[in-house]
């Protein structure tokens, strides 16, 4: 009898044994199972490796239109996060970030000014993220030290003009500030264009705030012609023969749409201002807006930036579509932090001049 109890206690002790083991097993197989499924889905769904994402995301950003419905539906395609967006000028944004100040909707803020990314750091509207992917491939000087600007795209200010009013022209800024230009000049509006009003400040930081080229050309009848799109559609139908400061994107657009454009960098030098991309300290929606940075610096969105003509701001990659970073010309020792401070009282010393 007790060898028959002992027996059927070793049975069961062994079917106990085996079916943890089986258990452990199982376990095992479903970890592994669970972490391919997890391995999968960060790599579908953002370039950081972070969870998968869901909701939604605020996004402010300037144009063009073209670059921004591609980054969008990049992005909702990669991490299932439905996008608001809202796209407007430097000026129209950061209205309507005053608007909401009481009550703030924007996750992400992308600027088209440097000066203007740097303000609302200094005014404490922005967090760090020092995790970003591919932050250590952008140009020295595109992301601040604290991580929190980052200039996932840049332009660059020219000067474009019509070839069917002049034939070729190189002149220099201050040049341009001969008789001999007289009513034929336009600028844009530098209290609109956050490119424009960062050119001009970077221009007095560079010449010891040498107002002499912009009076002239004040005098000889410059035009402040609206924001950059307006300013520029005022030398593409022939109104004005020339635009200084001017957004180069726009003008290698318009050339490869057949405009009769050229543009160019005048020999002194000029501004290459990095557009800021930013996540609001405010935000509600951190991961996904955190992951929105991540994918704008991404190989396929910096590609996007290269195709819309803007300068990618990832220094391992370059246009073949437009002039790049190491050809441009650019101000010597400019200090952002003194154009940050100015920028906005040289832009309404500008529109003075040409009232």
């Amino acid at each position: 009898m007790k060898k028959k109890l002992l027996a059927a206690i070793l049975v069961a002790a062994m079917g106990m044994s085996l079916a943890a083991c089986g258990s452990s097993n199982s376990g095992d197989t479903n970890n592994t199972s669970d972490s391919a499924q997890t391995s999968d889905s960060q790599d579908s769904n953002s370039d950081s490796g972070s969870e998968k994402l869901s909701g939604t995301l605020t996004v402010y950003m300037p144009s063009p239109t073209d670059l921004n419905t591609a980054y969008i539906e990049g992005f909702e395609k990669k991490t299932g996060v439905k996008v608001e967006l809202f796209e407007g000028t430097t000026g129209e944004i950061q209205a309507r970030l005053e608007a909401e100040k009481d009550n703030p909707v924007a996750d992400v803020v992308v600027l088209a000014s440097w000066s203007d990314g740097l303000s609302m750091k200094e005014s404490g509207q922005i967090m760090s993220y020092p995790e970003a992917e591919n932050a250590d491939k952008l140009y020295d000087d595109w992301v601040d030290e604290d991580s929190m600007l980052f200039g996932t795209s840049a332009s660059a200010l020219g000067v474009i003009y019509n070839t069917t009013l002049i034939d070729s022209l190189d002149a220099d800024w201050s040049e341009l500030a001969d008789a001999k230009y007289k009513d034929m000049i336009a600028i844009p509006d530098p209290e609109k264009s956050g490119s424009c009003k960062d050119f001009l400040a970077g221009y007095m930081c560079s010449t010891n705030n040498d107002w002499s080229a912009w009076e002239g050309m004040a005098e000889n009848g410059l035009m402040v012609a609206g924001a950059n799109k307006a300013a520029l559609e005022t030398v593409t139908t022939g109104e004005k023969a020339i635009l200084v400061a001017g957004v180069d994107y726009n003008a290698y657009s318009n050339i490869d749409k057949g405009e009769p454009l050229q543009i160019y960098y005048p020999k002194s030098g000029t501004v290459i201002n990095p557009r800021p991309a930013m996540i609001m300290k405010t935000s509600k929606n951190v991961e996904n807006a955190k992951a929105f940075i991540d994918y704008l610096m991404s190989d396929e969105a910096q590609q996007m930036v290269a195709d819309a003509y803007l300068l990618p701001g990832r220094s391992d990659i370059t246009c073949d579509n437009r002039t790049n970073v190491s050809d441009i010309p650019t101000f010597e020792n400019l200090d952002w932090n003194t154009m940050m401070a100015n920028s906005s009282d040289i832009a309404a010393k500008l529109n003075e001049l040409c009232q």
